[in-house]
């Protein structure tokens, strides 16, 4: 597996200042600020209902702030989320977003970008897609189907990708075999990395940073590296501690 970068100098290429953001004029987010710069993954963590999904809907554009301020590769985000992609910032759903009814070759074929990633490049992080390029998308394993959801993002060469809920469905086998082409992707693309995830160990041992959501509010930020070592501060900031509250 490959190890997290260290923490460069350059300037992020994501930052979310002090963002707010809910439904209907209530906030499910508070305050949340982070910065990722090129290469680096940020696990976004925390029990459902924290607002990590949220954070990634904001980040994308889908989602009005109600205040702060959300940049992506020097500029702001606006509510154009087909141009937001244009510019490289590309979040995989929870859902996927893939075409069942099509062939794995077909879903791959739509995703491709000018002058993107190209399928002998993405065929190399994820080999087996190209065994089964005729298959239909709905027969595949949902492990299989998540690897097509990330090819298909990593085909158009994003500059900033968030990935809601990569584990979602699927069994800690295929997350662990999963987690380590994205970190690999990352470091050779230097592409910024967002990802919602449940299983905190894997997401640790991959993620340069870490983020613990509770009540859309941060009960924890650190390194991954600072956290791997110190399990019992994410599984007290699960429960909505802060940082104040578990120095104390």
């Amino acid at each position: 597996m490959s190890t997290p970068n260290d923490a460069s100098s350059a300037s992020p290429v994501l930052e979310l200042d002090d963002i707010t953001v809910g439904y209907g004029g209530v906030p499910a987010v508070r305050g949340l600020s982070a910065s990722v710069r090129a290469g680096e993954i940020l696990a976004l963590l925390g029990p459902n209902g924290a607002g990590k999904t949220t954070t990634l809907l904001a980040t994308v554009g889908a989602l009005p702030l109600m205040s702060g301020s959300v940049t992506a590769l020097g500029e702001p985000i606006d509510h154009h989320i087909e141009r937001n992609a244009r510019r490289g910032v590309t979040l995989v759903p929870d859902t996927r977003g893939l075409f069942h009814k099509l062939s794995v070759s077909d879903n791959l074929r739509l995703a491709k970008r000018k002058n993107g990633t190209d399928l002998d490049t993405v065929f190399g992080y994820f080999p087996k897609l190209k065994t089964m390029r005729s298959r239909q998308c709905g027969n595949l394993s949902g492990g299989e189907q998540q690897m097509l959801a990330l090819a298909k993002a990593l085909l158009a060469r994003p500059r900033v990708l968030l990935i809601d809920e990569m584990s979602l469905g699927l069994s800690p086998v295929a997350v662990q075999d999963l987690l380590p082409r994205l970190r690999a992707f990352a470091d050779e693309h230097q592409m910024a990395v967002v990802l919602v995830e449940q299983h905190i160990d894997l997401a640790l041992g991959i993620a340069d940073s870490a983020i613990v959501l509770h009540h859309g509010r941060v009960a924890l930020s650190a390194s991954a590296a600072d956290l791997r070592s110190r399990r019992d501060m994410v599984e007290a900031a699960y429960f909505g501690r802060t940082i104040e509250e578990q120095a104390s």
